[in-house]
């Protein structure tokens, strides 16, 4: 029986040699040619064999361009918005933030604005009070006037302290009201002042909770920790420094771990409409084993912020001086005292400004990374893909439940979100 010639071997489902003429021996005029061969993303046609040998595919008349054979053609993700519908790098969420500022000026900067102009305004007549009582120090003469000096001095303290804690309560609300641009900018829908607030307003009651739990949290954690200093000090004296030292850097390292473990609970609570704790437990959940990564991120991105701040409050720092030179070239009292009240309104207006462009651009980082841990844990990009598609719900904020009231595809406690089939839990 003949054999093919010695490199002609037939694989499995190739079509068979025609009649073999001359002592059995293929005749290459006698071959069918191949037919269309399946291949990811669209047919492709095999050319006709090279008279002499065999077959090679390569760069040819008819060889159409592509990926080699039995290999898919990569599609790069939809970007609608302003970031691409998968899993995000630190560029990515960087550049996410500012178009999303770009976009929507009105509703985050003018929001963040209001929030750093109180700021801004009670610190600012806490350090004009702060100073004229310090010259008040100047006329004191006896330890009974000293007493009498410094009961307003540490009112003037404890209000510093308040304002502080203020901001940072509002910060924490308005943290949550400011994921609604950010995750309508995803899918290029921009966000108006009015429309924001409007969206945000079914959610303030649980971040007003929610950001009243972690500041007073946060104050009674502070204080029990230098209520233990103080008294580590009284009983040992400077030995207690061996102790306090280390419980001091132990408590920082705490603060900063949970306070990234819960940092994504005010987007939590807005976007997938949950309760204060369940929010503190979905934030809780998205950051496993995402931990160090949002800390680089967090600490970056604070680094940036920080730098920027620095470098505009130079050249205030030195118009002011300036500004107090050309008032007061001789100084007196009363002269003294106009010059610092207008600097002062200088600096905290310019401060407010950049305070609310920084905070903006934070919060539209926390929005971003809460979104990436969502297409990373639950498949969020599958979920914005159909909107995108479909078009359906314009008007709302993209990542909440979709399922109506009491259907079981969405759960009540805070479990995966709808897309993800049931029993199974996507990895992160």
């Amino acid at each position: 029986m003949s054999q093919p010639e010695p490199g002609h071997n037939q694989p499995g489902g190739q079509p068979q040699w025609g009649n073999q003429p001359h002592g059995g021996q293929p005749q290459w005029g006698g071959q069918p040619q191949w037919g269309n061969q399946p291949q990811w993303g669209a047919p492709q046609g095999w050319a006709a064999p090279q008279a002499g040998g065999q077959h090679r595919p390569g760069p040819h008349a008819g060889w159409p361009p592509g990926p080699p054979y039995g290999q898919p053609f990569y599609v790069a993700p939809p970007k609608p918005g302003v970031i691409p519908l998968r899993p995000l790098q630190f560029g990515e969420i960087l550049d996410g933030a500012f178009q999303t500022i770009r976009r929507n000026a009105a509703s985050m900067f003018g929001s963040a604005l209001i929030v750093q102009a109180i700021g801004a305004v009670l610190i600012g007549l806490v350090t004009v009070g702060m100073v004229q009582l310090t010259e008040s120090f100047e006329a004191v003469s006896s330890e009974a006037e000293l007493a009498d000096a410094m009961g307003p001095f540490f009112a003037f303290m404890a209000g510093t302290l308040g304002i502080s804690v203020l901001i940072g309560f509002l910060g924490s609300v308005l943290q949550g009201v400011l994921v609604v641009p950010v995750s309508r900018s995803v899918l290029n829908r921009r966000t108006g002042f009015k429309q924001m607030w409007k969206l945000a307003a079914p959610r303030i009651l649980p971040l007003l909770g929610v950001a009243a739990l972690l500041t007073f949290g946060g104050l009674l954690a502070a204080a029990a920790v230098i209520g233990i200093a103080i008294l580590l000090f009284t009983a040992m004296g400077p030995a207690a420094l061996l102790i306090v030292l280390p419980l001091g850097l132990g408590s920082i390292v705490a603060f900063v771990w949970i306070a990234l473990k819960l940092m994504v609970a005010p987007a939590a609570i807005v976007v997938e409409r949950t309760g204060v704790y369940d929010g503190l437990l979905r934030s809780w959940q998205l950051t496993r084993n995402n931990w160090w990564r949002i800390f680089g991120i967090t600490l970056v991105v604070t680094i940036m912020v920080g730098i920027i701040a620095q470098i505009v409050q130079i050249p205030v720092s030195l118009v002011s001086a300036a500004i107090g030179g050309v008032v007061a070239p001789h100084p007196d009292p009363e002269s003294m005292t106009s010059t610092l009240v207008l600097t002062t309104v200088i600096s905290t207006a310019i401060g407010a400004l950049v305070g609310s462009v920084t905070f903006a651009f934070q919060a539209s980082v926390s929005s971003l990374i809460y979104m990436d841990l969502r297409m990373r844990r639950d498949g969020l990009d599958v979920e914005l893909m159909r909107l995108m598609e479909t078009g359906s719900d314009p008007e709302g904020i993209p990542g909440g439940p979709t399922a109506a009231p009491g259907n079981p595809a969405w759960p009540s406690g805070g479990g995966p979100f709808p897309s993800t089939p049931p029993g199974q839990h996507p990895h992160a």
